[in-house]
């Protein structure tokens, strides 16, 4: 049987960061955001970095990790 291409964790991570969000928005606006086992492990304005140091602090691959970027709303985004 072939295992799932991303883990159960990852998952359950990503859902542990939308029901704590405001949280996250009060600690860490316009940031990204790295979070593994139910926590954040990483944080910053470049989601490159963070990716670096959430692997380098975990010792997972970057792509086992989710990162977000916690939008406080009031960046202007212009094309």
């Amino acid at each position: 049987m072939d295992e799932p291409l991303i883990d159960k964790r990852y998952w359950d991570d990503m859902k542990w960061a939308r029901e704590h969000y405001s949280e996250l928005l009060a600690q860490y606006p316009n940031q990204w955001v790295a979070i593994y086992n139910q926590r954040v492990v990483a944080h910053g304005k470049s989601g490159t970095v963070v990716e670096q140091e959430a692997e380098r602090v975990t010792g997972q691959p970057e792509s086992e990790i989710p990162v977000c970027y916690v939008d406080s709303g009031d960046t202007i985004y212009a094309g």
